[in-house]
């Protein structure tokens, strides 16, 4: 008895091989691509690189991901194959089968199907994991080699994963089969052919939730802000695209049903008939599709940007090699400048390196969050865009020159230049209480921290004769403000010769000259390897889970074409045997496929660029500030999607076709 459920089992996927075989590919790219990931998280090679750990855990999130995907890949795609499937289960159930016997069958399926899709997963996992583990090394640039291994703890964990979700799926598919009768299970392919109620309700809250994500996008002005409200602005468009294919489409399309000058012709009657049903079953799969091609397009292009502009975010954080910074109690004089200086200088020399360029300044900061506590415009009109300064930093005009490279005008005694960010735009300024006169209002020198303003908040250098002045603002915040912290930095930079090791050797060598100071040597190759192994971390992400969604995509365009190719042939026949020719029907046909086919796509398009402002946000706090860079990525990630996207719709618009004009 079991070899006949095992035959039956058998005869029935080779039955239904049209339906099975890319079910069977795209889960075998699934376990290949869980095992990877695995594998190359819990190397032992990795975690005992320099940068490894931090790899390792971009490694697990991925992971994490993955399984997230894979586990809504396989139930999605199975609820298209039993679709197909419920007929011929309904025909077993009514020439004599049981349901318990239908069961036995489904249960042999879900085995042979678990064992070619892990199998073969993890025979095509182990072969090319040590391939994928070289192009993530020469993304994040490692230069160690890579032996050839087998992770046996991946594999028993991929086994395990996906008998779960294999077990999980048939469990389903039963209980499907058990509570439906055998009639329901005979029509089930047929069913929803009513025409799609409006509900305006649900049309309502989807554009609301639509123009909450977009203005989100639009509005906020910080990158903090863009990270923390990103996921609500995800989530408010996810729920806006479901309720655009399912409720907003649908009423446009009954408007277009009751203009009786547009409707009342031969193919914009059918193909408007035509879409307001297709709309109704396969509204949930183009949104499915839209969504998922959105997150394919905004993951490569920012994934991409961040790797390509490591340079410019590099260059933006650190301008020279070396950047030593002291963290000091008060206001240094001279002498004692030229003393940490002259010692830096020979640090250097001591490790036979050349300094071809050597500067420093002197920083003050004072941060407070008590609105108008620390810094006021005198004009009330203008002191709005100040109501918080995030960040209040005094430098003497010598100082401010070198920091910036501006060159500025003299700072006359008693009064003060303003390069604020927003501009600062009155002619007086109240600082702890004192008020000063605004000599000059120079552009604000922004490395970075436009991306990082909080709300009202601003960036401002006040920049004032000498150091007896800071002295004097410091006094004025001591004795007028309690909420209020203050810093002092000295800054010594110098660009040196020397291969990357060599810079690296110098920076340490540096570091520990001054050993016992309050200080930080900032390397500029040892933070440029560091952004190298985090960006190339998440472009190897990128592209992985780009391939996974696309995958999935893929095989959703697929299954929907094969799903309505079905359910139009029977369309086709009613509207040839009523008078329409073949090519009025073909014209109308290829404006339904083509229409719907295109839509997802338009619109994963358009919600891409509605939130380019908060990804460009969200890139400024990676230190990437270069928007021409993330248009060329973005225009460039959309055109190769699109060229992707139209190879897919010619290939299983073939398979539409067959069916439909068989």
């Amino acid at each position: 008895m079991k070899s006949l459920y095992c035959r039956l089992a058998v005869t029935n996927l080779k039955n239904n091989k049209q339906f099975y075989i890319p079910y069977l590919l795209m889960g075998i790219l699934s376990v290949m691509m869980f095992y990877c990931m695995r594998a190359m998280q819990g190397s032992q090679a990795l975690g005992e690189m320099r940068g490894g750990a931090e790899v390792a855990l971009i490694l697990l999130l991925g992971l994490v991901v993955v399984g997230i995907c894979a586990c809504i890949f396989l139930f999605y795609t199975n609820s298209f194959v039993m679709k197909r499937r419920k007929k011929e289960l309904g025909i077993y159930n009514i020439l004599g089968m049981e349901k318990k016997h239908i069961a036995k069958v489904m249960v042999w399926e879900s085995s042979l199907l678990y064992v070619i899709s892990v199998g073969g997963g993890l025979l095509f996992g182990i072969l090319f994991n040590k391939l994928l583990t070289m192009f993530l090394y020469k993304l994040v640039g490692f230069s160690e080699s890579i032996p050839f291994y087998i992770s046996w703890s991946g594999c028993l964990q991929t086994l395990a994963f996906f008998a779960v979700m294999y077990l999980l799926i048939l469990v389903y598919n039963c209980l499907q089969v058990k509570l439906a009768n055998p009639i329901a299970l005979l029509h089930s392919a047929n069913a929803g052919e009513k025409e799609p109620k409006s509900k305006w309700l649900l049309g309502i809250l989807g554009a609301a939730c639509m123009v909450g994500g977009y203005w989100l996008a639009l509005t906020i002005q910080s990158a903090v802000e863009a990270i923390t409200f990103f996921f609500v602005a995800v989530v408010l468009v996810i729920i806006g695209t479901y309720a655009l294919f399912s409720v907003i489409s649908i009423l446009v399309l009954k408007a277009l049903k009751k203009n009786k000058k547009y409707y009342y012709q031969t193919r914009h009657f059918t193909s408007v008939s035509g879409m307001i049903y297709r709309m109704k079953q396969n509204a949930t799969g183009l949104a499915n599709i839209c969504i998922l091609s959105t997150m394919v397009l905004v993951m490569v292009s920012t994934t991409v940007c961040l790797y390509a502009g490591v340079d410019d975010a590099v260059n933006a954080r650190q301008e020279t090699e070396l950047d030593v910074q002291f963290n000091l109690e008060g206001i240094l004089e001279d002498a004692q400048r030229k003393e940490l200086s002259d010692k830096m200088t020979k640090l250097i020399t001591d490790e036979n390196r050349e300094i071809s360029m050597q500067k420093d300044y002197m920083e003050c900061y004072w941060f407070t969050h008590t609105k108008g506590e620390s810094v006021e415009a005198i004009d009330d009109e203008n002191r709005g865009s100040f109501k918080d300064v995030s960040m209040l930093q005094v430098m003497t005009e010598e100082d401010y020159e070198t920091y910036s490279g501006q060159q500025i005008e003299s700072v006359e005694p008693g009064k003060v230049i303003v390069a604020a960010l927003p501009a600062w735009k009155s002619d007086n300024i109240k600082i702890f209480g004192k008020e000063y006169e605004v000599q000059s209002k120079p552009q604000y020198p922004d490395r970075g921290e436009s991306g990082m303003l909080y709300g009202d908040g601003g960036y401002m250098f006040v920049i004032v004769p000498d150091k007896e002045a800071i002295g004097e603002i410091r006094k004025l915040g001591q004795a007028e403000v309690k909420n209020v912290s203050e810093r002092f930095q000295y800054h010594v930079l110098a660009d040196i010769d020397g291969d990357s090791e060599q810079k690296k050797a110098c920076a340490n060598a540096v570091s520990k000259g001054f050993d016992g100071e309050d200080m930080i040597c900032f390397s500029k190759t040892s933070y440029r390897e560091s952004q190298m192994e985090m960006s190339g971390g998440f472009l190897f992400l990128g592209l992985f889970f780009g391939t996974l969604f696309l995958m999935i995509t893929v095989l959703i365009i697929y299954y929907k074409q094969i799903s309505e190719g079905y359910e139009d042939r029977e369309r086709f026949h009613i509207m040839t045997k009523v008078g329409m020719s073949r090519k009025e029907v073909k014209a109308s046909i290829n404006s339904q496929v083509c229409t719907v086919f295109f839509l997802p796509i338009v619109v994963a398009v358009i919600h891409l660029f509605g939130a380019f402002p908060m990804l460009e946000l969200m890139l400024s706090a990676f230190n990437l500030y270069n928007e021409k860079l993330f248009l060329i990525c973005l225009f460039g990630t959309v055109a190769v999607f699109a060229i992707i996207y139209f190879v897919v719709y010619k290939l299983t618009s073939k398979s539409y076709y067959k069916i439909v004009y068989k």
